[in-house]
């Protein structure tokens, strides 16, 4: 599947003068071998729930997985609209990215089977899952699997300052 490209739009608002908005193909890189994001997502009382995990970008979305009985499975179950966020803690260099999206359920083995692949191939063996009914299956327990396909992301350039907004096509 090629990757969709979406709109890409600089908010000088938040820009240094001169600024030239960040290209997807850099911020697609970063998510594509990003190790650690942040993803967050919002409790049935509406306070937010922030924590750090893995994720692999494929076919133009970020895919993680969570134990069923997971803050963050519970959240999502209730309202799948979620951030996940990478980057870099420094302040005067590099690109952090936020994506923003809906979380959806992944049950197809196939493609369960595929996405697996990608973490083991991105993580390395102590990331293997095996996959039947519907779940990941490792020595932990059962995962499920959800994608996010951006609707919206932001680029923070640090160092010349620029903020990237990105629309993707529904």
């Amino acid at each position: 599947m090629a990757d969709k490209e979406p709109v890409t739009e600089l908010d000088a608002r938040y820009s240094m003068p001169g600024a030239s908005p960040t290209g997807w193909a850099e911020a697609r890189g970063l998510l594509e071998e990003a190790e650690l994001f942040w993803l967050s997502t919002v409790r049935p009382d509406g306070r937010p729930h922030v924590t750090p995990l893995l994720s692999v970008w494929r076919n133009d979305a970020l895919y993680f997985c969570t134990g069923p009985a997971e803050r963050k499975a519970e959240n999502i179950a209730r309202n799948p609209h979620c951030t996940l966020t990478t980057g870099c803690n420094s302040l005067d260099e590099g690109l952090d990215v936020v994506v923003e999206g809906d979380a959806e359920r992944v049950s197809d083995d196939a493609e369960l089977r595929r996405i697996a692949e990608a973490y083991e191939s991105k993580y390395g063996s102590d990331w293997h899952f095996d996959v039947r009914d519907g779940v990941f299956h490792h020595q932990a327990g059962e995962a499920l699997v959800y994608e996010v396909a951006p609707s919206t992301a932001f680029g923070f350039r640090k160092g010349d300052y620029s903020q990237t907004r990105w629309r993707f096509p529904r």
